[in-house]
């Protein structure tokens, strides 16, 4: 049945309470699209709290009954798939959760898809799956379950009507990270005078504000929805001006006036660190980062200020 133009398209995103999900699920809801999202039980879903009202939640109990369930009642147009379970070094003890993470939960995504007609998927990727700029090396496991999704997902792109876009993310930052990373670390250090621990920091490290990824996902459901030639195409969301860590530092401390106590060198390069981030991905037609890392710090700190006032 041809669609109504005039009638509100529909996304499910999985992940929509991590930091990227909440923002392309927020972005989603502000462009006028009926947004349902899929969660668990025990999911912290104040990240959303601002559109809470605007959006669909249904809660996943890890049965494939249940996901096929919830793929027929949110009947989206576009399916966004953010979930995953990041762990930069694993432990035996957490195999299990990334298996069922990053892999079990996709092929029942893709699978309740097909089975309702839903044949548009955003898949979500990572630059980790690219150690040392190979065609394919996992920096660590987190990777290679990225990867043997991706193996999986080819399957249901080949033996039915599903497309597939794959994006590739790097480093995001912006307002509303709740993550121990670089950022939040930089900010709790300034604010409490303390001594702040890092490896040497001639790594390379590619940055992309959070605005220009929620851009990207948003250009790639544009494209799928109307190319009906795709079955799988795979982009990098990559600001192509990778700079060291210490340069990442420096400038935060020029953009916010503030001066920083690092103890360069004092902790050793994680193994498998990624000193030169991946290269050769293709940007997706019409999309390019927009924001620079000195506008995107000023950008994240004055909403960070604002929050801190009102508490």
């Amino acid at each position: 049945m041809k669609k109504n133009i005039y009638e509100a398209k529909r996304a499910l995103v999985t992940g929509a309470t991590g930091f990227i999900g909440s923002h392309l699920s927020k972005r989603l809801v502000k462009d006028g699209w009926i947004v349902h999202v899929l969660v668990r039980e025990h999911s912290n879903i104040s990240p959303l709290k601002n559109s809470g009202d605007s959006i669909n939640f249904h809660y996943y109990n890890g049965s494939m009954a249940t996901m096929t369930e919830i793929l027929k009642t949110a009947k989206p147009d576009v399916v966004f798939h953010l979930a995953s379970m990041f762990i930069a070094q694993h432990t035996s003890a957490q195999i299990d959760s990334l298996i069922q993470s990053n892999i079990t939960f996709g092929v029942q995504l893709a699978e309740a898809m097909v089975l309702n007609g839903i044949y548009c998927l955003i898949n979500t990727g990572t630059s980790w799956q690219h150690f040392e700029d190979k065609d394919y090396s996992p920096v660590c496991l987190y990777a290679a379950t990225k990867q043997a999704f991706e193996s999986l997902l080819t399957y249901y792109s080949e033996s039915s009507k599903l497309k597939v876009i794959n994006l590739k993310l790097f480093d995001s930052y912006g307002p509303e990270d709740y993550r121990p990373k670089l950022f939040s670390l930089l900010r709790k250090a300034s604010f409490d005078n303390s001594p702040l621990i890092m490896s040497p920091g001639e790594q390379l490290i590619d940055l992309v504000y959070i605005d220009d990824i929620v851009d990207a996902f948003l250009k790639a459901a544009s494209r799928i929805e109307g190319n009906d030639e795709i079955r799988w195409e795979d982009f990098a969301v990559t600001s192509r001006s990778p700079i060291s860590l210490k340069e990442v530092v420096n400038t935060y401390q020029a953009v916010t006036g503030k001066k920083l106590s690092i103890k360069w060198g004092a902790l050793p390069y994680r193994k498998n660190e990624v000193m030169l981030p991946w290269s050769k991905g293709k940007l997706i037609p019409g999309w390019k980062p927009q924001v620079s890392l000195i506008e995107g710090i000023k950008k994240m700190e004055k909403v960070q200020r604002a929050e801190n006032l009102e508490k």
